[in-house]
């Protein structure tokens, strides 16, 4: 059973995912109708026919949101768990010019104010066509809360968690929501800061990162039980698969190579299911067939001591704004613990995305960029020449880790990013896409699943 089926009336195909959700006219579309003769609505391309109409799409949401959620029960018990102290929360209205301040692209944040100045945060999932089932959003939000109750043992700084509740009858607020604290400071804008400031977050970076060493698992997958540090499957959409009405979350894993292998196997079922890619089904595939191949080279598992075989938490989206500064650039708190899991050193510990020398990056360069090189010798300087090695050598984890995965809308940044996926590991190095196709579609000749999506290419001519 696929995780959506087409919204269309009469229509039984499984719906696309990413490309076959449609937050302007809130559906689920299937390989067919999200085409151009059935699905009318604007593409983001054209701006000017799109925003708007985003925008239109964004205040229905926001507006059914905020009927669902009891302000009233939401205050008595962020009131109740301080004792009886009166709290109130502002009006939930829709207001643009201040969306970026409480609203990301999965969550809504509400503010809880005290009576006595103390401030807490609610922090709410939107739920639009992008939002993954009613369950697996459940999961979610239970795997953040078992992160940030973990983190709490540590000295990494972040927001602490008051309460939660998952969705359900007997949540008297009406939404799933995690109520915590609210962290002073704002997101860190990288583009903007003097070296000098980039240098001061970075130093302080790196004590995360060896705070966090310090915390080994024995497993890979997403922290699932607030309170015991209990490693679960991983809590991500893309990493979820369905049978009948049963959720199939993928993990935990005791290795590297088996997670990427199940991972790349959940994506290659899913484009020949007409879940994944339909537009460029055959590409897809062969370029995920490919990273099959490329996994003992990417997760090779020499001998290692016992400590270095362990697995260690990673933030899962750690480019820039998930960090919070003070205007002395003091980090006030790491945020947005969304999809965290639990990686080997050598992920766990490269250097974060927002690092990255963006332009050279795509352009399929895999030489490491002035940031990176300074973090890893702040490393270096702090005694753990183990992290910096991390980050030294940490391209070909990049290059792959994007690639699994990547959204092949955005083309021309693809292939500058599996051109330098292959440079990196010494396979196909050098062939443009044309020539790469060629050789691949020679490879897997055999493979019966490329074979099925000819077929059904040719048939469908």
């Amino acid at each position: 059973m696929p995780m959506w089926f087409c919204d269309i009336e009469g229509c039984q195909k499984p719906a696309v995912r990413h490309f076959g959700e449609c937050i302007l006219c809130d559906r689920h579309l299937c390989a067919v109708h999200l085409q151009p003769a059935f699905h009318r609505c604007p593409q983001w391309e054209d701006e000017h026919a799109y925003d708007p109409a985003a925008r239109d799409a964004e205040a229905r949401e926001l507006a059914e949101l905020f009927g669902k959620i009891n302000v009233s029960a939401l205050e008595a018990r962020a009131s109740s768990l301080r004792h009886g102290v009166p709290c109130s929360v502002p009006p939930l209205r829709y207001d643009r010019s201040t969306m970026s301040a409480t609203m990301g692209g999965m969550n809504y944040h509400v503010e809880v104010a005290f009576d006595d100045g103390v401030r807490w945060m609610a922090r709410i999932r939107r739920s639009n066509a992008t939002s993954p089932p009613p369950a697996l959003r459940d999961y979610i939000l239970q795997s953040e809360v078992a992160t940030l109750r973990f983190l709490e043992r540590t000295s990494v700084p972040s927001p602490c968690v008051f309460d939660f509740a998952l969705e359900g009858a007997d949540n008297a607020v009406g939404v799933g929501y995690i109520l915590m604290e609210k962290l002073p400071g704002k997101s860190l804008r990288w583009a903007l800061a003097t070296q000098a400031q980039k240098n001061k977050v970075m130093s302080q970076l790196a004590d995360a990162f060896i705070e966090l060493s310090r915390y080994p698992f024995d497993r890979l997958g997403s922290l699932d039980r607030p309170g015991d540090g209990h490693v679960g499957p991983f809590a991500r959409e893309s990493l979820t698969d369905f049978a009948g009405s049963e959720m199939r979350p993928l993990g935990p894993f005791s290795s590297y190579g088996q997670y990427h292998e199940s991972s790349l196997r959940l994506v290659l079922d899913l484009i020949l299911r007409g879940e994944m890619y339909a537009p460029q089904a055959v590409d897809a595939y062969l370029i995920h067939r490919f990273l099959v191949d490329l996994i003992p080279l990417i997760a090779a598992e020499p001998p290692h001591t016992e400590r270095e075989q362990r697995h260690y938490l990673k933030h899962a989206d750690d480019k820039g704004d998930h960090i919070l500064v003070d205007e002395d650039f003091h980090v006030t708190g790491i945020i947005d613990w969304e999809w965290a899991h639990t990686a080997p050193a050598a992920v766990a510990f490269n250097s974060p995305i927002g690092l990255l020398p963006v332009a050279n990056f795509y352009d399929g360069a895999n030489e490491l960029g002035a940031d990176e090189a300074v973090f890893a010798r702040l490393l270096e300087e702090k005694g753990r020449a183990d992290l910096a090695a991390c980050v030294w050598n940490g391209r070909v984890q990049h290059r792959f880790a994007f690639c699994c995965g990547y959204d092949l809308a955005d083309w021309r940044g693809f292939v500058g990013l599996f051109r330098g996926l292959r440079d990196v590991v010494g396979v196909d190095a050098g062939l443009d896409w044309d020539d790469w196709k060629a050789v691949a579609l020679r490879r897997y000749e055999e493979d019966a699943g490329l074979r099925a999506l000819l077929s059904r290419h040719e048939a469908a001519r």
